[in-house]
């Protein structure tokens, strides 16, 4: 079985991918630990058994010989969202960008494979309601945003017929997992008509957002270990990663949750700015390229994952307040003293 070093391995996304990629390969995780121990159910405390084994560290310190004798590499490390990207810039770059650049070289120098790097449909920026495809103008407008991009462009020159590498530009993150988000669209919507019965959207509804359950993501990026390496022409390739059928504005996905859980008020804030960060993106050429793997989930399933999901933790009305806030979390942990403000351990 070839093994797969996933970096960033404890975060949101991490969980569900080891999951369904446990059966295929041999796992190993990377990870500095800041959410490691976010679980949303003491039923999850095992979550990590299926990798051979879990490295921890900062990523903007790993060390090449990780990445001996492994096989394809898988880069989720990211300061993961706009506000955190907004309050953290050198870091975002540093994480984002000069460590996925730092570990793609180390790779390469191994003999690995394949580097899949998580990207992000955000780097259309400004895109109105006209549908961004590949060759699309990029307008990133955040330094994640802008993090994601300037990888890609740097990653895209190292590249080779022996080390393939797949920047998958997914759509915004949502679903159910062991270490849950509440800070990604969709999971905000589900968890405050679950335990406030009301969405109170905060623009004015009408930006494009897609969105994908981290499932497919999890999908996408066995693709892109596996199928995506049979074609040998496209050495690098940076691909929109979602569904047509996931296209929503902000208004369309909260009325989506209000016609699943019954008895949801939805108020629109009309007097807001509108919110610059608006795109709606074509998946045809994923579709294209990976038949067996596009995404298939219906709205319904995802919501009621997360309804069970919200229902298993103990939590408080105000779960903006809490652990499953990304950027809540790393604040806590910088008042405690146990992280710097530059993100560093003491």
């Amino acid at each position: 079985m070839n093994k797969v070093l996933i970096i960033g391995n404890q975060g949101y996304i991490g969980p569900v991918l080891q999951k369904h990629l446990s059966k295929k390969f041999i796992l190993f995780g990377y990870d500095i630990g800041y959410f490691s121990n976010n679980l949303s159910t003491v039923f999850d405390l095992g979550i990590d058994s299926n990798l051979k084994c879990q490295y921890y560290g900062d990523v903007r310190n790993i060390k090449e010989n990780l990445f001996e004798n492994i096989d394809h590499v898988v880069y989720l490390a990211a300061i993961s969202n706009d506000p955190m990207g907004n309050l953290f810039g050198n870091e975002t770059n540093d994480i984002n960008k000069i460590s996925a650049l730092k570990c793609a070289n180390f790779a390469k120098n191994n003999g690995v494979k394949s580097f899949v790097f998580a990207s992000s449909c955000s780097v259309y920026g400004t895109g109105g309601s006209s549908i961004k495809n590949e060759e699309s103008i990029l307008n990133p407008l955040t330094p994640y945003a802008k993090s994601k991009i300037e990888s890609e462009e740097e990653l895209s020159k190292i590249s080779s017929d022996a080390f393939k590498i797949t920047c998958l530009r997914f759509a915004t993150a949502c679903g159910a997992s062991p270490r849950l988000r509440l800070d990604l669209v969709l999971n905000d919507f589900v968890a405050s008509a679950v335990l406030t019965n009301k969405i109170e959207i905060l623009s004015d509804g009408t930006p494009w957002r897609p969105i994908i359950d981290v499932k497919d993501m999890s999908k996408a990026i066995e693709w892109a270990i596996t199928e995506r390496n049979n074609n040998p022409s496209n050495n690098f390739i940076a691909l929109n990663i979602g569904s047509n059928e996931w296209n929503f504005t902000i208004k369309e996905l909260a009325n989506e949750v209000g016609k699943i859980i019954k008895g949801t008020n939805i108020s629109i804030n009309k007097n807001a700015q509108p919110d610059k960060r608006s795109y709606k993106v074509d998946f045809s050429l994923y579709y294209n390229y990976a038949k067996n793997f596009y995404p298939k989930r219906k709205i319904e399933t995802t919501v009621s994952e997360l309804i069970d999901n919200i229902d298993s933790i103990i939590i408080h009305k105000n779960f903006r307040n809490s652990q499953y806030i990304r950027l809540v979390h790393l604040k806590k942990l910088i008042d405690s003293k146990i992280i710097t403000k530059e993100l560093k351990f003491l």
